[in-house]
């Protein structure tokens, strides 16, 4: 299957409320990194893309009709050059307000995790969240992030990251997009009829504490 819609935006900006959004609209599944939670074999296969050892995407992406959020953002020209009639979405957030959600949730656990990992007491950490943190640290802290993130360095990442999408993307292909603006705009851009349900808001900073509590 095709992918008919494509997000570029990084995480903690309202990927889970779009992922939502678009399965209400019919482009569904979409892949969001919490697939990986009901797939946690994509997690071995994720790593290897991310450390330049494959390059199957196919094989994860199988039934997809679109994507959001990491990992599927660290490969998003990729996809958009192997989806051609896909439509983009770059999901976009004030810079400040961004880096002080990502580095309450998903900075954090990343960072917890480091830190395990550096303390020797990795063996304490179940086996399985071995797999998928080390997969998500690489990703997205090596990959992504050039192994920094710290404040500065992260915003000017993502600054320049949705600059390349506006630069790279052709102007009727792309959506750039505020969670919060609910669902006009975008079912005018995806050319579908306007819902009667209220736009998912999901995974806010407490929501995200509630599911993924930090390592004491």
């Amino acid at each position: 299957m095709p992918l008919k819609v494509i997000g570029t935006g990084f995480g903690r900006t309202g990927t889970l409320s779009l992922k939502l959004a678009l399965e209400q609209l019919g482009f569904g599944p979409c892949y969001h990194m919490i697939e990986t939670r009901r797939h946690p074999e994509h997690d071995a296969l994720w790593l290897a893309i991310a450390r330049g050892e494959s390059n199957d995407w196919r094989t994860i992406l199988a039934g997809y009709a679109a994507c959001v959020d990491w990992p599927t953002i660290s490969i998003w020209q990729e996809l958009i050059a192997a989806n051609p009639q896909a439509k983009i979405i770059l999901t976009v957030r004030d810079p400040e307000a961004w880096y002080a959600s990502a580095d309450e949730t998903i900075f954090a656990r990343m960072q917890d995790f480091a830190d395990a990992l550096a303390n020797g007491d990795a063996d304490a950490i179940d086996p399985a969240r071995q797999k998928h943190m080390t997969m998500v640290n690489t990703t997205v802290v090596d990959n992504t992030f050039g192994g920094r993130l710290d404040k500065a360095h992260a915003i000017a990442v993502f600054n320049a990251h949705n600059e390349e999408v506006r630069r790279s993307v052709p102007p009727e292909r792309l959506l750039v997009y505020e969670s919060g603006e609910g669902w006009e705009r975008l079912c005018k851009f995806l050319g579908v009829p306007l819902p009667q349900a209220p736009y998912p808001k999901l995974n806010s900073t407490e929501d995200f504490a509630t599911q993924f509590p930090q390592r004491t």
